[in-house]
């Protein structure tokens, strides 16, 4: 039964059970709770991959009835924090229930089918998480932004995506409404406020009106989960997909080897929404292991209120870049005391070896790096028990075949300097995202269609698309041009038309 696979499937993940006292130390941390430091990693990650899976359904919902069976530790899911609102704490039974309302809100009120796509806006508000757990039960694909994303910003990500839904609060509604008028994808506005707006639905009443029975869809595993958009480093920013099994089961490597979670274990990690290090910490790395996701709204940074949150709150895991931790050390840490606080870890940039050194004179605790992309899971890191070297992000991932490599692809010497690459045949990692999706079709038109209205004719065969392969996989943009670069043996050079739409030479 489904039941049945999504045991297995969070058993096989889990591994065995912790085998040392978590207050042995080791290298300035606690040793590690679920791996013997003395292990290969590789051979300990054995991630099964069913046909089908569905992070809510295969693992929330399974830790759901362990916690109703009383064999999961009485502890949160989501903790929330805020200096302006009442605290918020949810059991996975809590989250599953509330998450199932907002999923009947996307697929009834707001009328969202399986595939469409949902462009979110939110700060660290509780329903931040709902929104991306209800998006999982319905099947729908979640586009998380930060809510620092100018008008422009937005229009792009509206435009590209072709979303059918934005989600937002009052301080980007209008913002939205100012560009909702170039996007005719867009059918949908929902507000998470208490209060109401023209032209917008309001999520939290609505929340409070429909069922909470609902039945998650049967999503297979390599199926469209999210996208996020790059930060547009090599030009605009690129949608980058990630299925329901790459990030729902592929970021286990991060919660269960580099994080070291478990059930009793709380995690707070910084991360603003919008970016992919958000859905890596502060959902599925922590739920996969059961753990608690501690959550301080906080909407401008405060190195006072960060202090005394890992004081006053029995934060076990901090997860933060290295340019929080440099402002940390700065502040008197000797008027600060972390009891519960367990393991550092720290990605997004190198680290300074001072702000390390400082860290730990105060704290007794090291701070482990970890490095990835928003394309992939945990690329390397440094693990408990690992020593730590200046300057060094770890060793390769369990998930992947990491090689230091020449400009040819060729594998470099010991001690050469050479590209980071990641080996992707014969065997292509299930937890790396699925593809860049800014699909564009290139036309050349025959003579009967050159006096045709070109607008009328891109929505003709992006229907087509549409009928004859799936409904999502229709090009979002179509360009009618005289001719297509080709080879000498007159094969299409596509790397010539990626080149021209992402303005490179």
């Amino acid at each position: 039964s489904l039941a049945q696979l999504a045991g297995r499937t969070m058993l096989r993940l889990r591994g065995h059970a912790p085998r040392s006292p978590r207050r042995a130390r080791a290298h300035g941390t606690l040793a590690p709770k679920n791996f013997d430091a003395r292990s290969s990693l590789k051979k300990l990650y054995k991630p099964q991959v069913p046909e089908y899976f569905n992070f809510a359904r295969n693992v929330l919902d399974a830790w759901t009835e362990r916690e109703k069976r009383g064999q999961k530790p009485q502890s949160a899911a989501l903790w929330w924090v805020s200096e302006s609102a009442p605290e918020v704490r949810w059991s996975f039974e809590e989250l599953a229930f509330n998450s199932r309302r907002a999923a009947n809100v996307l697929c009834g009120p707001c009328g969202l089918r399986r595939g469409d796509r949902v462009l979110l806006l939110l700060p660290r508000v509780p329903q931040w998480w709902l929104l991306n757990v209800a998006c999982m039960r319905t099947g729908t694909v979640l586009i998380p932004g930060t809510c620092q994303l100018t008008a422009r910003d937005i229009l792009h990500r509206l435009q590209s995506s072709r979303a059918k839904c934005v989600i937002t609060d009052e301080s980007l509604a209008p913002v939205l409404d100012s560009v909702a008028s170039h996007c005719s994808s867009l059918h949908t506005k929902l507000l998470v406020s208490h209060k109401k707006r023209e032209g917008w639905m309001n999520f939290n009443q609505l929340l409070r009106t429909v069922s909470s029975d609902h039945t998650c869809v049967e999503t297979r595993s390599d199926d469209p989960m999210t996208i996020f958009f790059t930060s547009g480093t090599t030009g605009s920013p690129k949608m980058t997909e990630h299925s329901h099994c790459s990030f729902g089961i592929g970021l286990t490597v991060n919660g269960r080897y580099w994080l070291d979670l478990t059930e009793r274990d709380v995690l707070w990690n910084t991360s603003d929404t919008g970016w992919a290090k958000s859905a890596w910490s502060s959902i599925f790395a922590p739920w996969i292991q059961g753990s608690c996701v501690f959550v301080h709204h906080m909407p401008r940074f405060d190195t006072t209120t960060v202090m005394q949150t890992l004081s006053r709150y029995p934060i076990s895991t901090f997860c933060t870049v290295p340019t929080v931790y440099r402002m940390l050390v700065q502040e008197d840490m000797s008027r600060y005391r972390f009891p519960n606080l367990e393991h550092c870890v720290s990605a997004g940039e190198p680290i300074n070896p001072e702000v390390m050194e400082r860290w730990k004179a105060s704290t007794g605790l090291d701070i482990y790096e970890g490095y990835g992309q928003t394309e992939t899971v945990l690329i390397a890191g440094t693990f408990k028990g690992m020593e730590i070297k200046p300057g060094s992000f770890g060793k390769p991932s369990p998930a992947y075949d990491v090689q230091i490599v020449d400009d040819a692809c060729k594998v470099v010497p010991q001690g050469t300097e050479g590209n980071l690459a990641i080996r992707v045949k014969p065997n292509r990692p299930f937890s790396l995202f699925t593809k860049y999706t800014i699909v564009k079709a290139f036309v050349v038109l025959n003579p009967a269609y050159k006096s045709t209205d070109y607008d009328e004719l891109t929505v003709e065969l992006q229907e087509h698309v549409k009928r004859v392969t799936a409904p999502y996989k229709y090009p979002r943009k179509i360009e009618f041009v005289d001719q297509l670069p080709k080879t000498v043996s007159g094969k299409i050079r596509r790397v010539e038309l990626r080149n021209k739409e992402w303005g490179r030479s």
